[in-house]
């Protein structure tokens, strides 16, 4: 071991050495998502990558291991954020030492080298050192009794104290379910001057004794009534927090006061001017660390799931920072900080540093625009209040108008003495969603007269296994967005029946066209679209005869443009997946378009997609589609369709029951129409990706004939582009490759020809410089030189005259480039800038630059000589 001082990076290599040392492999850290685990929202423990291993499942190389673990505890079950920057300990991100034993050794080696790490290599006084126990645990109590010596009156048996057989401080589970077991904790002494009791009595809560190591004996499977199932063998899953050892062995009481948050913390006072003991200094340090791995790990800022916690963090951090009087973007600073920190431990930071800091200004800057007047709406509500509850109604306006997340309040609440009514608030949202209508791009929200609807029947859609219908009953008509009672021909209107194989535009298809026809006559639907939320209307033009409410028409969709949507829609079920599959769970839909000619995606994605991912993904959905497989439409209620698997689209309204498509592993809730099997689709091709957004992507794609006719367009653009280069399509990139290679061979001869044409015509303008009071003035007219090469020649002007002032303009297409210069004794005296600035306002334009060399420009003209033959007396001005 190294003799350096305890710094957290020292600790975490002392801890992987020493237990290398007893045979363990060192294994990285793995992701704060986890992989495949529905049960946790984040990697809350440093025995969850192994969770398969322990359940009998999976099968590792190796029977012992040791890892750095980075955890967070901000979501779900196991949820710290409302707590850190109130104590000295508790953290959204953290950092977990863990080894670990897969049937190998138990718990006689891991007490033994527990005891030896902390007292024999961090030279821990034993003395200081308290141990608890599972209460039945009587291995465990023997063991650190007689084989370590720990007195008696150090061991403490811990019982069932949290209400339910099993639910106990040292009884340990990673989730509701899973692998679990009893475990021995090791507790810090702080000493007596410190308020607080051992574990166990009534003042634990205390912070005298720090708990800093946690060794779970995993013994069982707990299943979902409860029961515990033995596991195929006993393992060992230890966990001790890097931030709490390393306050002890720094010899400070605060995790905060650590060497890693105090560079943090540095940083934090310098970006927002704080003093170093501002709390808030404290929540931001924390914040950045969460906020920067989450998003390294596939997590972007969002209003669902993992990206809404991420967001929570941020949020909470960014409000801190409005506390110090910050208003400008400033936490992605942080993250050059935190890369230098943690960056030798973690790789992957400093390769994802840019990455970050984006999708932290963007988040910056997003919310910047809503807190300043979030906060003060806040600030009136509280005045108003006078029972110390802030109304649930306010609260859900800051939400709905505001984007402030409920908990964010009520975080600004506590600090104020207040609460908030959250029932009040679950009130509000429910009223909200009952009133929300869906709202399509081109309409669909639109709402009927309300007196119209009462009289109303939801439209019942046939379409999804019918393109024609009889007997479809007008129920109602509009013209001009006002009911009336008949249409006649050339008359634009909307007609809405009782029944119809129309599909309206939601989801992102769009909508139907085809025709409506009856008793002489006929109806051109030009689109579907849904109204008030659950009323089909055909928009189209009334092409023969007269219609009234009442009458009965057939409907006929045309089959051939519903055929292709139904290619496209298919197609981005499974473009969706591979997404998905090949860049990260952070993918989510953040909308669609399903038209006949092509589909459009947007996702939660933070930069552009490569060249060769793009064609990973294209080919991945392409093997979907030759699979074949059957698409398999079920009604299902809701909570069935999502326990098996089904992906709900944020954004999107669903009922009781719900339609759920399955093709392949492609499992989604969805209302459109589609193909019978993949096969059908034909072909995908991806015609270009691009960004839209902050954090959002998107693909444009074509199927089917779609997809032949682009890539047969592509081929005789190919065909053009060998045919202009005297080639064939086989040879078309290594034609197209030597022409770019001798395009630049002669850029590089024009530049070097330039080059001697601006040496050149410094070497005969030098001669004409003029003497102004010791200093060699020099300004000049040079035709076809353009900006690089006047500043070639102004440098080599300089250097041959020396104590000089030169200006040369070089005109074409009637322009003007300007560069001015100053060397030797008349810097200082004169300033270039403002020399090109006099020279350029002469000449209709503008300049500025060094006081040694500046840049500008103007119009060509007969002013341009004048202001040229001025310089000489203007710099002599300057010299007096």
């Amino acid at each position: 071991m190294t003799s350096t001082p305890y710094t957290t990076a020292r600790i975490r290599s002392d801890f992987l050495e020493f237990f290398q040392g007893k045979g363990h492999t060192i294994v990285p850290s793995a992701p704060l998502v986890p992989g495949n685990d529905p049960t946790l929202l984040f990697t809350n423990s440093g025995m969850v990558q192994f969770k398969d291993v322990f359940l009998g499942a999976e099968k590792r190389s190796y029977v012992r291991a040791a890892d750095v673990q980075r955890c967070l505890r901000a979501g779900g079950k196991h949820n710290d954020l409302d707590s850190v920057g109130y104590t000295a300990r508790h953290h959204t991100f953290f950092e977990m030492l863990g080894n670990w034993s897969f049937g190998d050794y138990f718990k006689k080696d891991a007490i033994a080298w527990a005891w030896e790490l902390l007292t024999g290599v961090w030279k821990l006084p034993a003395e200081r050192l308290l141990v608890t126990v599972y209460h039945n645990d009587d291995e465990a109590y023997a063991l650190w009794r007689d084989m370590v010596g720990v007195p008696e009156e150090r061991i403490v048996r811990i019982g069932d104290n949290k209400g339910a057989p099993f639910a106990s401080d040292n009884f340990w589970q990673m989730a509701d379910t899973g692998p679990c077991g009893p475990c021995t904790e090791i507790f810090f002494d702080h000493g007596a001057h410190i308020a607080g009791g051992p574990p166990g009595s009534p003042d634990e809560d205390g912070d005298r004794y720090i708990e800093i190591w946690n060794l779970v004996f995993m013994q069982f499977d707990r299943q979902p009534d409860g029961t515990l199932i033995p596991l195929p063998a006993p393992c060992v899953d230890t966990g001790m927090g890097l931030e709490r050892l390393a306050a002890i062995l720094q010899h400070v009481h605060s995790n905060y006061e650590i060497d890693l948050f105090q560079a943090l913390i540095r940083q934090a006072a310098e970006l927002t001017g704080a003093d170093l003991e501002n709390k808030s200094l404290r929540v931001i340090a924390d914040h950045i660390r969460a906020s920067a791995f989450l998003i390294v790990d596939g997590v972007l800022p969002s209003n669902e799931g993992r990206g809404y916690v991420l967001r929570r963090i941020i949020r909470r951090a960014l409000r801190h920072g409005w506390m110090l009087g910050v208003r400008q973007p400033f936490f992605h600073k942080l993250v050059g900080t935190l890369s230098a920190q943690m960056g030798d431990a973690y790789p992957e930071l400093p390769a994802a540093r840019d990455l970050v800091e984006r999708a932290l200004k963007a988040e910056e800057e997003r919310f910047a625009e809503t807190l300043d007047a979030g906060m003060k709406i806040f600030e009136d509500v509280a005045a108003r209040v006078t029972d110390g509850v802030i109304p649930g109604i306010d609260a859900f306006r800051l939400y709905d108008t505001y984007g402030f997340p409920l908990d964010l309040t009520a975080d600004i609440a506590r600090e104020r003495g207040l609460v908030v009514d959250n029932a009040g608030f679950d009130v509000a949202m429910e009223q909200q969603r009952k009133t929300a209508r869906a709202a399509g791009k081109f309409g669909g929200g639109v709402q009927l007269p309300a007196d119209l609807v009462a009289t109303l029947q939801p439209t019942a859609f046939l379409g999804h296994d019918e393109l024609q219908a009889g007997d479809l009953k007008v129920v109602a008509l509009l013209r001009d967005g006002r009911p009336v009672e008949s249409v006649a021909a050339g008359d634009e209107a909307i007609v809405l029946t009782d029944r119809t194989p129309f599909y309206a535009e939601s989801g992102g298809q769009v909508g139907d066209t085809g025709e409506l026809t009856g008793a002489g006559v006929r109806f051109d639907v030009a689109d579907t679209q849904k109204f008030s939320g659950q009323f089909h209307g055909h928009v189209g033009r009334v092409a023969q005869g007269a219609l009234k409410v009442g009458d009965v028409l057939s409907g006929e969709v045309d089959a051939g443009r519903r055929s292709t949507i139904v290619l496209n829609h298919s197609a981005t079920h499974l473009l969706h997946g591979a997404l998905r599959g090949l860049l990260g769970t952070h993918v989510a839909q953040k909308g669609s378009l399903v038209a006949p000619d092509r589909l459009r995606f947007d996702f939660s994605h933070f930069q552009p997609i490569a060249s060769g991912e793009l064609a990973q993904i294209e080919r991945q959905v392409n093997d979907e589609v030759r699979a074949n497989h059957a698409v398999v439409i079920k009604q299902m209620d809701i909570q069935s369709a999502l326990d098996a698997g089904a992906m709900a689209l944020f954004g999107e309204k669903y009922g009781e029951r719900v339609r759920v498509v399955t093709m392949g592993d492609s499992v989604e809730l969805c209302g459109g129409t589609h193909v019978g099997r993949t096969g059908d689709i034909g072909l995908f091709k991806i015609v270009s990706e691009g960004g839209v957004s902050a954090g959002v992507r998107r693909i444009e794609a074509v199927t089917g004939q779609g997809a032949l006719d682009h890539v047969a367009a592509e081929g005789r653009s190919l065909d053009e582009a060998a045919s202009v280069l005297g080639g064939s399509r086989g040879d078309v990139v290594d034609k197209a490759r030597s022409l770019a290679d001798r395009i630049r061979k002669l850029e590089r001869e024009i530049e070097s020809f330039k080059a001697k044409a601006a040496s050149s015509a410094a070497a005969d303008l030098a001669s004409a410089a003029v003497d102004v009071g010791g200093i060699k003035v020099l300004a000049a007219r040079l035709e076809g030189i353009d900006a690089k090469g006047l500043r070639e020649a102004v440098d080599r002007l300089k250097q041959q005259l020396g104590d000089t002032v030169v200006l040369l303009a070089g005109a074409q297409d009637g322009k003007a480039a300007l560069v001015a210069g100053v060397n030797g004794a008349a810097t200082g005296r004169v300033k270039a800038g403002e020399l090109l600035a006099h020279v350029a306002g002469r000449i209709g334009g503008k300049g500025g630059g060094r006081p040694d060399l500046a840049q500008g420009g103007g119009e060509d003209g007969p002013a341009l000589a004048l202001a040229l033959e001025e310089v000489a007396s203007w710099v002599g001005q300057r010299l007096q």
